[in-house]
């Protein structure tokens, strides 16, 4: 099952990744070969659904293997490509939490400051406290802090057809997409109880350039980019392009699932900030996930911090520091993220030794169901 994003009008997806190896007493994994396939249909089903087009990469103990179905191109019928960049969303939410972690493992703050502390007066307005809330909350979204994309304006303007075609290369600051959200009641007391907020990660950015002195663009790229050799992942900033290889990606711009498909290629994605701004492959998203749960990017402390989930209210899936943890039907755990911008649902997990990764892309935001590719990838026969 999803966790979703409030947007408005949008299918934006947020959710699901997540990982461990069977509980005592699961059914067992089944074996690769009989996964393969599972997957492949799986994928097969998401284009059976409306989906334009999937890529997916998978690895574990017996290789690496590419599944790529349907088209990347409407126009010109070009298919999707085993090495198509995408626009990942909310996975993005992962690297910027990493970032902030490896902050506080190197002493220069701490989980438990409060957002006051390095954004003072930010976090203010309509019952918004930011003297109350800590840096901890901002990660696992048990803030409080209302989401500016549940803001029906922002929705208006970015989601829906006659809007986003106005405002699709528009640019927009961090500072503008908080002050949307603290024109709105918080959803909560902090900590008193979870919603996913998208505000909380734009304040997570914006901490780690207080922080730093850099932008959190700059600190991903330094931290875990560079080290990790990630070549096709880029923080665009303002730049409303995809860089090649890639398809297009298609939505409907509106709150159905039927009508005309609209092609939302180039955008800028200063709308999504460090809360989804990136662009990955799967490849790139399987050894990011990878690496991270092995323990490559982070001190035993802080994994094991990030790994500290609370309740989401969705059965069978807890939220951590940035890394979602879901518990399958077949028992396996996988960790990871799910990621939605417009015309692009992506998801990428693994389970926690690293052994076992899946990354994936659907270029429209309207159908498929990416749950079913997870289940059939880990569980399925």
């Amino acid at each position: 099952m999803s966790v979703r994003a409030g947007l408005a009008g949008t299918a934006a997806l947020v959710l699901a990744a997540v990982a461990a190896g069977p509980a005592v007493g699961a059914p067992a994994a089944p074996d690769g070969h009989g996964r393969h396939e599972a997957t492949r249909a799986a994928v097969r089903a998401a284009v059976a659904d409306g989906v334009p087009g999937v890529t997916a990469t998978a690895r574990d103990r017996s290789g690496t293997r590419n599944i790529t179905e349907g088209v990347g191109d409407l126009r010109t019928g070009a298919p999707r490509g085993a090495h198509d960049r995408y626009r990942v969303g909310s996975i993005t939410k992962t690297f910027t939490a990493t970032v902030l972690l490896r902050l506080e493992a190197e002493g220069r703050l701490s989980l438990d400051d409060t957002v006051d502390r390095w954004l003072p007066g930010v976090v203010r307005g309509h019952g918004h406290d930011g003297r109350r809330i800590t840096l901890r909350q901002l990660l696992n979204h048990t803030s409080g802090v209302y989401s500016y994309t549940a803001d029906e304006g922002f929705g208006r303007a970015h989601f829906l057809k006659d809007g986003f075609f106005a405002h699709r290369y528009d640019t927009l600051r961090p500072e503008d997409l908080v002050r949307i959200a603290m024109a709105h009641r918080p959803d909560f007391a902090p900590g008193t109880s979870w919603q996913y907020s998208n505000t909380n990660y734009v304040l997570a950015g914006m901490v780690i350039e207080r922080v730093t002195g850099h932008s959190y663009a700059h600190e991903i790229r330094e931290r875990i980019l560079r080290p990790l050799h990630l070549t096709a992942t880029s923080l665009p900033g303002t730049r409303v392009t995809v860089a090649h290889p890639s398809g297009r990606a298609y939505s409907k711009l509106s709150d159905k699932t039927t009508g005309p498909v609209y092609d939302v290629t180039e955008l800028n994605p200063s709308l999504a900030s460090s809360a989804g701004e990136m662009v990955s492959d799967s490849a790139d998203l399987n050894r990011f996930y990878t690496a991270l749960l092995r323990g490559r990017l982070l001190p035993p402390r802080q994994l094991a911090e990030m790994r500290t989930t609370v309740r989401t209210g969705s059965p069978g899936i807890g939220y951590g520091l940035g890394l979602m943890d879901r518990r399958l039907s077949c028992g396996v755990h996988v960790w990871g993220h799910d990621g939605g911008i417009h015309g692009s649902s992506s998801a990428a997990t693994t389970t926690a030794d690293g052994r076992h990764a899946l990354a994936f892309n659907f270029n429209g935001d309207w159908a498929g169901d990416a749950d079913a590719v997870v289940e059939a990838e880990y569980c399925g026969r």
